[in-house]
């Protein structure tokens, strides 16, 4: 039984990334490169979260969101990418990335759910979990705001560390 090396392990992850994204961007090289496991946990999740009951638009929202909170220099480009790709606007994407609040009203609450999660480290009391229950944002919106933070927050410190180049496809 031949048993699967680190280096094949990496690649398999770039040759995923491949298929998804049309080329290995620059972080998930960093991660297979270093440690392939790392690099299968970040796709997985991100492919689960896609189930989720966010909108395409609204998670690139919410990833826009933690990843100002976070400053990461990589996904804040990567997403505003992906953010216009799942039609917002370039207006709501600046305003997003210069920590502001978008017009759109759903928008406006998930980033201000987002905020306020990772300012709280998740610490929500009563009062905070019902003023976002009055808007609409429920425990199922929560929590996968705070998956999204956690995929996120991964990716983001991970870049600080690797000083991760951004991808020319990323470059606004």
């Amino acid at each position: 039984m031949a048993t699967t090396t680190p280096l094949d392990r990496a690649e398999e992850v770039r040759a995923t990334a491949k298929q998804a994204f049309g080329f290995v961007p620059n972080l998930i090289d960093e991660m297979a490169s270093h440690n392939p496991a790392v690099a299968q946990t970040y796709l997985a999740a991100n492919g689960a979260i896609e189930d989720g009951v966010l909108s395409p638009a609204e998670q690139q929202v919410v990833i826009l969101a933690i990843s100002t909170y976070n400053d990461c220099h990589y996904c804040t480009k990567a997403h505003a990418a992906a953010g216009a790709q799942a039609g917002l606007s370039e207006d709501a994407i600046d305003t997003i990335l210069e920590g502001g609040l978008p017009a759109h009203d759903r928008h406006r609450q998930l980033v201000r759910a987002t905020r306020r999660i990772a300012g709280k480290r998740g610490w929500l009391g009563d009062a905070d979990l019902s003023a976002f229950e009055d808007v609409g944002l429920g425990r199922d919106v929560l929590y996968e705001v705070i998956a999204l933070i956690g995929i996120k927050t991964m990716s983001n410190y991970i870049n600080h560390i690797a000083h991760t180049e951004v991808d020319p496809p990323f470059q606004r």
